[in-house]
């Protein structure tokens, strides 16, 4: 008999190995990252995504990071020191709404801190309360806000990542809006402003009326929305009109010109004279661009200031004028336009003024039929309106001043050098980088950064007042390096005081914070120590992998990838792993504002986090995966496999074979062998970010290995009288070692709980494994083996017998070439399948021809 290790316990079991192992792996350390003594060359470092910190982290959350945490795991199995930090997205606006519904607040930069402020709510939903109804307090006080709930968020979100078994060194986390990263944010910008990279203008702008705030390029987001075309008359000097058709009338008072395509006949007689707009009677002018098309409604369009993306390149490249109508709150303006001189027209603005958008255009529309200069009724559409991602009105173009950075958009040098370095970059999978050369060349305008907004990163600059206290913008004040991190709106530029704040003379603070965006660029740096700590800047830098989702490639991958050009002159990363989307069962995205989205908490108390993970490691990068909350199939296959995997190792711990033994067996070497080939395969697919390929030929082998091999040698090798009892121990244990390293990173709890039965040290410190680079057996017996014994077991279930029914003579039909692969496991399939008398014939297939079972001993009746 052989004898189980005395720490394996009698009924192995999944429930309470996270808490378990999480509260040894953080004692010990185990993945903290060890600086000293290493270099470039032997690190890993990895650019971990910050989840927004603000509500909950969801499915998707699990799904992309335990795919990273894989990665992680082997790598550091190889040998390397893993760089795996832990980050939170806690400033912006996400941040801003959570604070105002959670504590029924808003800001009110023009109030006074108040000293131990008590919010009207603690923990209260408040969703449903409007701005009106929430308690306004200073900026001061709304901050102290802000960071109050990110840090409980941010508990919150590490409790998950610690029970989903995420290997990141918590010693190592980074937060986008603490000091020191306040600090890095506002470095890297005055670098920028100092290489002329950052820029302030006085430009149309993309703006949110809800929010008050201006949003850039990537920010945006199209939705189908009804609207309609109204046929409108322009009159002609000569007493006839052209007719254009707008879906927006409410614009006329901030019409600048027509325009038609170059080629087009119809209006070519026009180009260079004027019309009359109808109601307002503004003489414009009628123009050519290419971009008008000819095919579109009439052919020919009018020109606001501004109705959509569209009518600012037009404004800027026919060099047009101004006549801005919508304001910040999205209403109409109460001063008409210059141009709207004369009574007729200032009459008509009067009408519009202080209305909302969808008022006003009501407004227009009557105007237009009293006086007969609209044709027909309004045609019904839907057409894509651009929206900010969370916003819920659409968006108006006001002119702002706004900080940009150069992106590529207007310089042809740095966008093929973006080009170039994203082609240096190994993308898994390839394809995506094909979306993010296309976002390159996309891209229309440099990258806006301010926002006016209050839980942010200051932009660090103030600007002179003149003698009449108006403000110098084209002579800003930087912050030097000394002075960070720095506030504008309380601190105070050297060579100034605070008397001097706000009046001639003096100074004024810039207000707007920077774009989330403009921070989150920055996660190598503010992971990685840039002009913090060298030392670990060139251990890591530049990382070997960026994983994210492919939804903000446009976004965080970019903004990274430029602020690093601009900053270091390279990419930085060498690897993109990209995730796809969780879907639901009807293949839609999974998403807040979608109201389909499973939070990750509940599933993996339910099922534990090992199963969660291999349903996760199961869907390969860039693919989408769908979920299905009342029937998670590949979570209750995972769970089968950690249960599987504790139990096997709990058996086979009952097999000791002597120190040194030599493994003889051809089915022994058979299995080995085919270990081998799936350590080779599984090795080459994680070294190239395929990790559920990786899983699939593991898990594979690994139930060949539980339900045919193991079954095969079991009575061998409790028979301690047979010669090759050793041999069988020994590959039982051998082949142990191999699938707990090889599953470790996929299922790390169940790996490190049966590791911990016969090993001191940690598996996941453990070497990967590593094949032999000579043939030590074919693999073609055990798969010969296992044919033959589903053949013996399928034969007994037809027979209505049990598999534990001795048989007195069994012929197996079979190739020649089979059969001598038969023969090399004769003994085994012999004991396995209790037969007395095993013969072959040749036969163009595999097949139990022959089965006699011993006959049911009698059983004497009872009395």
């Amino acid at each position: 008999m052989t004898k189980t290790p005395a720490n394996v316990p009698d009924k192995p079991a999944l429930e309470g190995l996270e808490t378990l192992w999480d509260k040894k792996w953080e004692e010990s350390g185990l993945y903290r990252f060890r600086k000293e003594g290493q270099s470039r060359e032997s690190v890993y470092s990895i650019d971990t995504p910050p989840p927004t910190a603000s509500g909950s982290l969801h499915i998707g959350h699990v799904f992309s990071y335990t795919h990273t945490d894989v990665i992680a795991r082997f790598q550091r199995m190889r040998g390397k020191e893993v760089f795996y930090p832990a980050g939170w997205d806690d400033n912006g606006l996400p941040t801003e709404r959570r604070v105002q519904n959670y504590y029924g607040v808003r800001c009110d930069p023009t109030l006074p801190y108040v000293e131990n402020f008590v919010p009207p709510f603690e923990g209260g939903d408040n969703k449903s309360s409007k701005a009106a109804d929430q308690l306004p307090i200073s900026r001061k006080n709304f901050i102290e806000l802000c960071e109050k709930l990110t840090v409980e968020d941010e508990k919150q979100f590490e409790d998950v990542w610690r029970q989903l078994g995420l290997s990141v060194d918590w010693t190592q986390t980074y937060r986008t809006i603490s000091d020191e990263t306040i600090t890095t944010s506002q470095l890297a910008f005055i670098n920028n402003h100092a290489r002329g990279e950052a820029y302030q203008a006085m430009a149309p702008t993309l703006w949110d009326v809800t929010f008050r705030t201006a949003v850039a390029q990537a920010e945006l987001e199209d939705k189908e929305m009804p609207g309609a075309y109204h046929r409108l008359t322009f009159h002609k000097p000569d007493g006839g009109h052209i007719e254009i058709m707008t879906s927006r009338p409410e614009l006329l008072p901030a019409c600048v010109a027509l325009v038609a395509h170059p080629d087009d006949e119809r209006y070519k007689p026009y180009f260079g004279k004027t019309v009359k707009t109808p109601v307002f009677g503004v003489e414009v002018p009628v123009m050519a661009h290419h971009l008008a098309q000819p095919d579109k409604g009439t052919g020919i369009a009018m020109i606001c200031t501004f109705g959509d993306v569209t009518d600012v390149i037009w404004w800027r490249e026919l060099n047009l004028p101004t006549r801005a109508v919508i304001g910040f709150d999205g209403r109409f303006v109460s001063e008409a336009p210059e141009g709207l001189e004369s009574p007729q027209a200032q009459a008509a603005y009067a009408e519009l003024a202080g209305k909302t958008a969808f008022s006003a255009k009501t407004a227009m529309v009557e105007m237009l039929k009293e006086t007969g200069e609209m044709l027909g009724e309004p045609e019904p559409i839907m057409h894509p309106v651009k929206f900010f991602e969370k916003g819920d009105k659409p968006l108006e173009i006001v002119s702002t001043r706004q900080w940009y950075l150069v992106n590529g958009a207007k310089d042809d040098q740095l966008k093929k050098k973006l080009i170039d370095l994203g082609k240096e970059m190994s993308w898994h999978p390839d394809f995506m980088r094909v979306r993010y050369e296309n976002w390159v060349n996309g891209l229309n305008g440099d990258w806006l950064v301010s926002r006016q907004r209050f839980f942010g990163v200051p932009i660090p600059v103030w600007y002179p007042l003149d003698g009449d206290g108006n403000p110098v913008f084209d002579e800003p004040i930087i912050a030097s390096r000394e002075q960070l991190p720095v506030d504008p709106s309380t601190d105070v530029p050297t060579g100034y005081t605070e008397a001097q704040r706000g009046i001639p003379g003096g100074f004024q603070g810039e207000v707007d914070v920077m774009d989330t965006w403009a921070t989150s660029s920055l996660t190598p740096q503010l992971a990685g120590g840039w002009e913090r700590d060298e030392d670990l800047w060139n251990l890591v830098f530049p990382y070997d992998l960026r994983p994210q989702g492919q939804d903000i490639i446009r976004t965080w991958l970019f903004s990274t990838m430029l602020r690093s050009a601009l900053q270091n002159g390279g990419k930085p990363w060498t690897n993109a792993a990209i995730s796809g989307f969780i879907v639901d069962p009807d293949r839609k995205k999974m998403s807040k504002s979608k109201g389909n989205v499973v939070t990750p908490a509940d599933m993996l108390d339910q099922h534990g986090s090992d199963a969660v993970r291999y349903w996760a490691a199961s869907s390969r990068l860039g693919t989408d995966a769908a979920f299905d909350p009342q029937n998670p199939t590949q979570i209750k296959i995972g769970r089968r496999l950690a249960i599987k995997l504790l139990n096997a190792s709990k058996f086979i711990l009952g097999f000791n074979a002597p120190a040194n033994t030599v493994i003889t067996n051809p089915l022994d070497l058979s299995m080995l062998e085919t270990l081998h080939t799936v350590v080779r395969e599984a090795t080459e697919a994680l070294e190239n970010y395929d990790h559920a390929k990786a899983l699939e030929v593991t898990e594979h082998f690994f139930w060949t290995f539980t339900d045919d091999y193991l079954e095969l040698v079991k009575e061998r090798a409790y028979n301690q009288e047979h010669p090759e009892q050793a041999s069988a121990a020994a590959a039982l244990n051998q082949a142990l070692t191999v699938f707990l390293r090889l599953l470790a990173p996929v299922l790390p709890f169940a790996a490190e709980e049966a590791w911990s039965w016969f090993n001191d040290d940690s598996i996941h410190r453990s070497s990967w494994p590593v094949p032999g680079d000579e043939v030590i057996g074919n693999p073609e017996v055990l798969k010969a083996a296992s044919e033959a014994l589903i053949g013996i077991r399928r034969a007994k279930t037809e027979a209505s017998a049990s598999q534990k029914t001795e048989v007195l003579t069994a012929t197996i039909a079979a190739p020649e070439a089979t059969i001598s692969l038969l023969e090399a496991a004769r003994g085994d399939l012999m004991a396995t399948g209790r037969i007395a008398q095993l013969n072959f014939e040749e036969a163009t297939e595999l097949i139990v021809s022959q089965i006699e079972l011993a006959p049911a001993p009698e059983t004497t009746p009872e009395k």
